[in-house]
C-alpha cells in the first residue's frame, strides 16, 4: 500500500467540486466581436459508484472502491446580434449520417420484403393458371 502525505481527502468532496466545476463550465466565456456575442454552451454529465468496506476476523479489513466519470460535449451557441439572442445548436454530423445509414437500411428491408411479396404473389398466380388449364 501508498502512503499519503498531508491531509486526507474524502471521495465525496472531491466529487462535489468536480461536479461543481463541470456545472460552471456549461457556459464559456463570451466571446465579443464587431457587435456580435457569442456564449458557447456544453452538455455535461457525470456519474459515478462507490464501495464499502468491513473487518473481519483478528482485525482484517476488506474494502471496496469505486469510480466516478464525466462527459461534456458541445452543445451550441447563444448569439446576440443588435439585442436579439438566437440559439444555434451544434450539429453532429457522425449522428446525421449514423441516422441516414439506419434509414437506408429499413428502407431496403421494406423493400427486399415488397419484392419478395409480389413475386410470390405471381408466381401462386402463374401455378394456379397453369393447373386451371391442364384441367
Amino acid at each position: 500500500m501508498g502512503t499519503t502525505t498531508g491531509a486526507t481527502t474524502n471521495p465525496l468532496d472531491v466529487i462535489r467540486t468536480t461536479v461543481a466545476t463541470m456545472a460552471d463550465k456549461v457556459y464559456l466565456e463570451p466571446v465579443r466581436q464587431d457587435g456580435v456575442i457569442v456564449i458557447p454552451a456544453a452538455a455535461v454529465g457525470a456519474g459515478g459508484g462507490g464501495g464499502g468496506g468491513a473487518s473481519g476476523p483478528e482485525g482484517t479489513e476488506a474494502g471496496g472502491g469505486g469510480g466516478f466519470g464525466l462527459s461534456a460535449k458541445p452543445a451550441g451557441a447563444f448569439i446576440i446580434k443588435e439585442g436579439k439572442v438566437r440559439w444555434r445548436p451544434v450539429v453532429d454530423v457522425n449522428r446525421v449520417i449514423l441516422g441516414a445509414q439506419a434509414v437506408v437500411v429499413a428502407a431496403l428491408m421494406v423493400a427486399r420484403a415488397v419484392i419478395l411479396h409480389r413475386s410470390l404473389t405471381a408466381h401462386r398466380r402463374f401455378a394456379l393458371a397453369g393447373r386451371r388449364r391442364s384441367r
